[in-house]
């Protein structure tokens, strides 16, 4: 099976870990109570909406243009190289993501449509990126990203990525 997805294998493997790490620090940022989530506290954190400071990110996300995906947008020179790892990531496996729900409460507070807009608000016609920052508040959306592309480089197919996320997450 090809695989459209070109990115280290070595640098994913060694990117979980990080996540997950990152997730204790930025879990804080979209009210986890600083650790890491549990599929109950990703299913309340989902829920919760509004009352875990996703009501507001509609206002307050970032979004910047740039001329193709491997330009990364500025929003991103000050954050964690694990961080910018990952939204690099996202723009090569903009198909696949764009198949994964988010489970922070973006898609029902923000108007997200699936864990890519949580990076990447639209990928237009010729090629420019208009970006999304708010991936670089939220543990959630970073977890979800970085599994769904390290199962997708370990060959699993589009629809056992999505029912693993489904699961991880608390819906099956």
């Amino acid at each position: 099976m090809s695989n459209p997805i070109s990115f280290p294998r070595k640098a994913l493997r060694r990117l979980l870990p990080i996540v997950s790490l990152s997730l204790i620090l930025l879990m804080t940022a979209c009210g986890g109570g600083g650790s890491a989530p549990s599929n109950d506290d990703a299913m309340n954190h989902a829920e919760s909406g509004a009352q875990d400071g996703h009501g507001d990110h509609a206002t307050t996300d970032i979004q910047e243009e740039t001329a193709s995906a491997s330009e990364l947008p500025k929003f991103l020179d000050n954050q964690p190289e694990q961080v910018r790892i990952i939204y690099t990531a996202t723009a090569k496996a903009t198909d696949l993501l764009s198949q994964m729900p988010c489970y922070c409460g973006c898609m029902k507070n923000v108007g997200h449509k699936s864990n890519l807009n949580c990076f990447i608000k639209e990928v237009r016609k010729e090629g420019t990126i208009l970006w999304d920052d708010h991936a670089t508040r939220c543990g959630v959306c970073l977890q979800i990203a970085a599994e769904s592309i390290s199962m997708k480089v370990e060959g699993k197919s589009d629809e056992d990525i999505r029912k693993s996320i489904d699961e991880m997450y608390g819906r099956s």
